[in-house]
């Protein structure tokens, strides 16, 4: 076994700013990402941790051109339908927001949870399938702060209908969409969500989310 390494205050200072940092981006320059860059981040979010040791996630690069107007094409339906949901005040707010980056952001990226694997042997997942879900959300995660750590932006485009999605790419029946991503260097960088600074939503105080038993 080796020794741990000694993450000290400095380190632990420095890893709070990425957290801080870490940002929901929408606005991409269109310049692309050097080459291997997008692999080296996809090796770390390997790393994250999966029920049983199933690394149920999927990446898939999306670069045809067809493809991504397809995706585009179903955000702007879903998108429509949703402005549609609200009213009033709210509805202006909305339609005012950019929440997504598909056009600009050189790189798509498109994660799906393997349902169907038997890597792991099924640990944990008896009682809980969901648990392959959350396994490659954890790896979303990683890869998102590895890309901030490399100030490259990612942002998460969730007005989608999964199932289109899932067609347009021509993935097996037993993948899930968990996510569909941009990424790119940003236009300019925060360190607050872009829904805060345009006045949507608020985040609270942790000790909002704290239950005691």
């Amino acid at each position: 076994m080796l020794p741990p390494p000694d993450f000290d205050d400095a380190f632990r200072a420095r890893l709070h700013d990425l957290f801080v940092w870490r940002r929901d981006v929408r606005h991409f320059r269109t310049d692309a990402l050097p080459d291997g860059t997008l692999e080296r981040l996809i090796e770390t979010a390997c790393l994250s941790p999966s029920v049983g040791l199933s690394q149920p996630w999927r990446f898939v690069v999306v670069d045809d051109a067809a493809r991504r107007e397809a995706v585009l094409d179903n955000f702007t339906t879903c998108n429509a339908e949703a402005l549609a949901s609200y009213s009033g005040d709210l509805a202006q707010r909305y339609a005012a927001l950019k929440l997504a980056g598909l056009r600009e952001a050189p790189i798509h990226l498109a994660v799906f949870a393997d349902h169907a694997t038997d890597v792991g042997h099924g640990v944990g997942r008896r009682t809980m399938p969901e648990m392959a879900d959350y396994s490659v959300v954890a790896a979303i995660a990683t890869l998102w702060l590895a890309a901030r750590a490399g100030g490259i932006g990612m942002g998460w485009v969730s007005i989608l209908d999964p199932r289109k999605i899932a067609v347009a790419l021509e993935v097996p029946a037993d993948w899930k969409l968990i996510g569909y991503f941009c990424l790119g260097y940003p236009m300019s960088e925060a360190d607050t969500p872009e829904l805060e600074r345009a006045g949507w939503e608020q985040r609270r105080p942790a000790a909002d989310h704290i239950i005691r038993r």
